[in-house]
């Protein structure tokens, strides 16, 4: 039953993000960059936490939780390291799926040989 609510709210959540692209002017690159920062603010007011413990990876894995990751890596790394922590916390929290995407992104191009459209 995990699957199935983790596939219906991470399917939701994108859903809305298709929404926001297709009826709104928003460029891509836009839509992600709100789902970060909502993800943030969600997860600084404390609201996206117990949501993603319940939704699993369907909040986990999409935008919404990059975000919320970044801001609790900022909110460990003040506790931790002071005013320094709000630059270094965010980096230190995401760095292993930041490394993950990038190297699993080169190596998919190397199997793959992508070319350019033209």
């Amino acid at each position: 039953m995990d699957y199935v609510k983790a596939f219906i709210v991470g399917g939701i959540i994108c859903g809305l993000a298709q929404v926001l692209l297709d009826k709104t002017k928003m460029m891509p690159g836009r839509v992600m960059v709100t789902l970060v920062v909502l993800g943030s603010i969600l997860g600084c007011l404390g609201i996206y936490e117990p949501f993603a413990k319940w939704a699993g990876a369907g909040a986990t894995v999409p935008l919404l939780g990059f975000g919320n990751t970044l801001w609790t890596g900022v909110k460990e790394g003040i506790q931790s390291d002071g005013f320094l922590g709000v630059f270094k916390g965010g980096f230190t929290a995401s760095a292993a799926g930041i490394c993950g995407a990038l190297v699993f992104g080169y190596l998919g191009a190397q199997i793959f040989k992508p070319k350019m459209k033209g």
